[in-house]
């Protein structure tokens, strides 16, 4: 999300992993610089999981949102449509229309309920970056920040369906959240959740992203504050219900705008590709961590990604503690920045470094405690476990269910070599 009241929210949006893509990801501070060093696949890699001794791993879209499922209520009292003139109906013949700023603002303005305007601010089709418009719109409850960006997006790619994930509830909190195919083949989500994921203030944040078979990309945004971040709450809930942001979000103008943008800069032929070492399945990730736990440790609930990162939320009689863990190939490259002067070298080459520290994020009283190891190979092992069931409520018991010497006996388990 963006740091500053004016920033640009879509462009920060899809700058961190589609958002959100988000307040969803909090790496530690020297694991996300050792990542900056990485290049291609690798860089990727390292954004997914390289954590301060491997805290959260990146939840892709980040708070992304969901799609409007038959049935499915508003939380609020249903406003009167957005436009459904021609601007607003897809059409797959539609001829590119190129759009200024003051076109995107005017665009967004019309198709929004009736209400005041506020600040606003925008970027057009023309330009180098995607375009997007944002607006201050009060409908007579209340000052709300809505906005718009469009872009690109390869059809069937790895990021088309990073955007129609919902969000991991043990990771994200949100109240509404799904993802359906509209009859034209588009992807669309629509979610419900908070800009702040520890829920430090309560400011809502609800989503609309929508991928067309021709890869237009729509994401709306709106706030129950007239900003993002660091302005008072103003209204109960954004604006829009979810019949709405889908409308908006559907709306065949902004497919016409996004076949308006130029297309990328011819980009010179890559050198040969360098093999990118193999990445650690998700789930037999999960299944290693779950058989190395020990006894009287039960687990309640589990997750992950399809590599290199899997949580277990486990009980050994005392309450819920949330263990999390990365397994990342060879690493070597940063293992400088990994491992500093306070680390432990064994006699097999294997660098450890154990770290107890408050949590990564605000919830109240939450510690976590970290081994982070790295084999001569590379093979980087790095288990977190904390005082709480998630990351983002306060503690609910005094320590971790599992001890220092516990995490630092299952990250130098043998069983996380055999792993391919």
């Amino acid at each position: 999300m963006p740091v500053e009241q004016h920033s640009d929210p879509f462009e920060d949006r899809l700058g961190t992993a589609l958002r959100q893509v988000g307040h969803t990801f909090h790496p530690d501070g020297a694991a996300l610089a050792a990542a900056g060093h990485a290049r291609g696949r690798r860089l990727r890699l390292r954004r997914r999981a390289a954590v301060v001794g491997g805290a959260a791993s990146l939840t892709l879209v980040g708070v992304g949102g969901l799609m409007l499922l038959p049935g499915e209520g508003s939380q609020e009292q249903e406003q009167r449509s957005v436009a459904t003139g021609p601007t607003a109906t897809a059409s797959p013949t539609a001829t590119p229309r190129p759009m200024s700023r003051a076109d995107m603002i005017r665009t967004l303005q019309e198709l929004l309920p009736e209400g005041q305007f506020g600040e606003s601010d925008a970027r057009g089709t023309n330009e180098d970056l995607p375009p997007y418009a944002r607006v201050v719109f009060d409908d007579g409850k209340g000052a709300a920040s809505v906005s718009l960006g469009l872009d690109r997006i390869e059809p069937g790619s790895d990021r088309a369906r990073e955007v129609a994930e919902c969000p991991d509830k043990e990771q994200v909190p949100y109240d509404s959240c799904s993802s359906s195919r509209l009859a034209d083949g588009s992807l669309l989500k629509i979610f419900q959740g908070y800009e702040y994921s520890d829920r430090r203030v309560d400011t809502k944040l609800w989503t609309a992203d929508l991928v067309t078979p021709d890869g237009q990309y729509v994401t709306v945004s709106e706030w129950n504050s007239a900003a993002e971040k660091d302005a008072p709450i103003s209204r109960p809930n954004p604006p829009l219900s979810k019949a709405q942001l889908t409308e908006l979000a559907s709306a065949g103008v902004w497919r016409q705008a996004v076949d308006a943008m130029p297309e990328d800069a011819a980009k010179p032929e890559p050198s040969a590709p360098v093999a990118a070492p193999a990445s650690v399945d998700g789930d037999a990730i999960s299944q290693t961590l779950t058989g190395l736990l020990p006894k009287g440790v039960k687990v309640v609930a589990k997750g992950g990604q399809d590599t290199e990162y899997a949580y277990l939320v486990v009980d050994d009689g005392k309450g819920r503690s949330f263990v999390q863990i990365n397994v990342q190939p060879d690493m070597r490259d940063v293992s400088g920045d990994l491992y500093g002067s306070g680390s432990e070298t064994l006699p097999n080459g294997t660098r450890v470094t154990i770290r107890q520290g408050p949590g990564e994020k605000a919830g109240s009283g939450v510690v976590m405690w970290t081994a982070d190891t790295m084999r001569a190979d590379g093979r980087r092992v790095v288990i977190s476990a904390f005082n709480a069931g998630d990351q983002n409520s306060d503690a609910t018991r005094a320590t971790p269910a599992l001890t220092i010497a516990q995490l630092r006996a299952i990250a130098l388990s043998p069983k996380w070599n055999a792993l391919r």
